[in-house]
């Protein structure tokens, strides 16, 4: 008879052994994804192929995937005096963050397509976006505000010839320093204030005109000023003529600190890697952008390319988790089949593909016609009304989808999903603040009904969109009747829901445009037709499966 210390030296009752568990996914292609090399030809960007694809490999690197985790595991750390007791003011970062920042800056995606005179760079710039934010979302919002500041100081042509340049730069320059004597700047913004959030017109922060012409001192408090790290920022304060929009920078010209004092940096859900701050000013100098009395109007426009990148932000996030749980469901086998091949999770996984694919469709869209707006190529006005009611309905639903998929695909992976080194904890985090920022669900639906019923030409550009396809399925068209019936007796309590149904009927408009039969048709009898439960993985059995994955998961080991 064996002894249990022999059996056990054998390795017959060992422990350690690993088993039916998933490989890394890492290296792998983020770039590979059908719909998005398809938006990206669409929308005017197919020269950008090749780059995007060198992009993917290098975010699914393993050196790239390890930044973002380290990214938000050393979080950024507020520092408000040197040690000699001077006010310093400043927010350190572990090195992974200046990593992932230096390739997000040199690849284009902060404001470089402001300096790119080819048609589709602000569409290859947000698709860049979606393939370099399989890394790590917080490090998107500093290059987010900074490729939308560069309209709004168009506003004001003696600052944008000084700053825009480098705004536009890819040279990633770290560290508080005069800003034209850097080789590149980043731009963020300081909006809301602790009394009023998205109601910026009760800003108490006050701007009062010096004796030289275009410049003022800030008095007041920020509430919510991400990135306080970066060079220059766009803010609201009350000036003598009302609102007014303002630039102010850490450094001064002659080399001197701008009073920027902040005062903590916000204990976020998520978002960790990235410091959000409250600053104080007092005396802080600042220069006026557009005219005083027209803040709100002025950065307007940065407001309608943030929201555009929550849109892209969420896509990224679901595309991203979509991967890892298909990635994972290929490797784990449970009661005597891998989990792949079971008819339960196909439906999910298929049901996941469907919203990802809808929402990576509706983002090119949007990036589309913000890039043919900006260039001048809108000569009618439709792209711009298009854009700026899509972007809002885009805005709303896309972000509000994003926290429920999350938790679908992170189910998937079952308890290891639940764990914090999978990774998928910081995207579920992660998710909620793209429906928060630029603007609740609530300030988003009421922007939608203020579109329609200010804005000439909104309802029109939007019907005109959903119509061009008009008999090509019955289920669209319907839900397009019931659109215009909700239009003429809405109100405001309805308004989330008129905007759901709005978006629900452009993301489908577009993929019975543009997506193979097995994707448009479960879409429109599942989010139009009714056909469906009230959660992911409750397609009907009409639904083609095999062909909704086969598309939508690439094709790895």
């Amino acid at each position: 008879m064996v002894s249990t210390g022999a059996q056990e030296q054998s390795g017959q009752y060992a422990t350690h052994d690993v088993t039916n568990q998933p490989p890394p996914l890492a290296p792998y292609d983020a770039s590979q994804d059908t719909a998005l090399f398809e938006g990206l030809h669409r929308e005017g960007a197919g020269w950008a192929e090749e780059e995007l694809r060198r992009l993917g490999l290098r975010a699914g690197s393993v050196e790239a995937q390890e930044w973002g985790e380290q990214a938000n595991r050393h979080e950024p750390e507020l520092r408000t005096h040197d040690r000699y007791g001077h006010r310093v003011d400043e927010v350190e970062f572990h090195p992974s963050w200046h990593h992932l920042m230096r390739v997000a800056v040199g690849e284009g995606l902060a404001a470089a397509p402001w300096a790119d005179d080819r048609p589709g760079a602000h569409v290859a710039r947000t698709a860049g976006g979606m393939v370099w934010g399989h890394t790590e979302a917080g490090h998107g919002c500093p290059t987010s505000m900074t490729y939308a500041a560069v309209p709004v100081l168009r506003r004001q042509p003696e600052l944008a010839k000084v700053y825009e340049p480098l705004l536009t730069s890819r040279e990633y320059d770290p560290g508080l320093r005069v800003p034209t004597e850097k080789r590149g700047l980043l731009a963020g913004m300081g909006m809301t204030e602790k009394q009023g959030g998205s109601d910026v017109r009760t800003n108490t922060t006050t701007a009062w005109p010096t004796a030289e012409p275009g410049m003022y001192t800030l008095r007041g408090h920020k509430w919510f000023t991400s990135a306080p790290m970066c060079d220059v920022f766009l803010v609201l304060a009350q000036a003598p003529g009302g609102l007014s929009c303002f630039l102010v920078p850490r450094v001064l010209p002659d080399g001197s600190r701008n009073t920027f004092r902040i005062q903590r940096l916000k204990d976020k859900l998520g978002n960790r890697s990235n410091a959000s701050s409250e600053p104080e000013f007092d005396g802080t100098v600042a220069w006026l952008v557009g005219p005083e009395g027209r803040g709100v109007k002025t950065i307007i426009e940065m407001v309608n390319c943030t929201r555009l990148d929550c849109v892209m932000s969420s896509a990224t996030l679901m595309r991203k988790t979509l991967v890892e749980a298909g990635h994972h469901v290929r490797h784990r086998s449970a009661f005597g089949a891998r989990l792949v091949d079971q008819p339960l999770m196909r439906n999910v996984l298929a049901d996941l593909a469907l919203e990802s694919e809808a929402a990576t469709t509706l983002t090119l869209r949007l990036a589309g016609a913000a890039d043919r707006v900006v260039r001048g190529a809108d000569t009618d006005g439709t792209e711009t009304a298009f854009r700026r009611i899509a972007t809002a309905v885009g805005k709303y639903w896309v972000t509000k989808r994003g926290p429920a998929f999350i938790a679908e695909a992170l189910e998937c992976l079952g308890g290891n999903g639940y764990v914090e080194d999978s990774g998928m904890p910081r995207h579920y985090r992660e998710a909620p603040l793209l429906s928060i920022w630029e603007g609740s669900g609530n300030v988003n639906a009421l922007d939608v009904l203020r579109a329609l019923s200010r804005e000439e030409g909104t309802a029109e550009a939007l019907f005109g969109e959903l119509i061009s396809v008009r008999g090509a399925d019955a289920r669209l068209d319907a839900a397009v009747v019931r659109l215009k019936d909700m239009l003429a007796t809405g109100s405001q309590a309805g308004a989330r829901r008129l905007v759901e149904q709005m978006a629900l009927a452009l993301q489908a408009s577009l993929l019975v445009r543009h997506a193979p039969a097995a994707v448009a048709d479960a879409f429109c009898a599942t989010r139009l037709g009714g056909d469906w439960g009230h959660a992911f993985g409750t397609l009907p059995d009409s639904a083609d499966v095999d062909g909704i994955l086969e598309r939508a998961l690439p094709a790895q080991g």
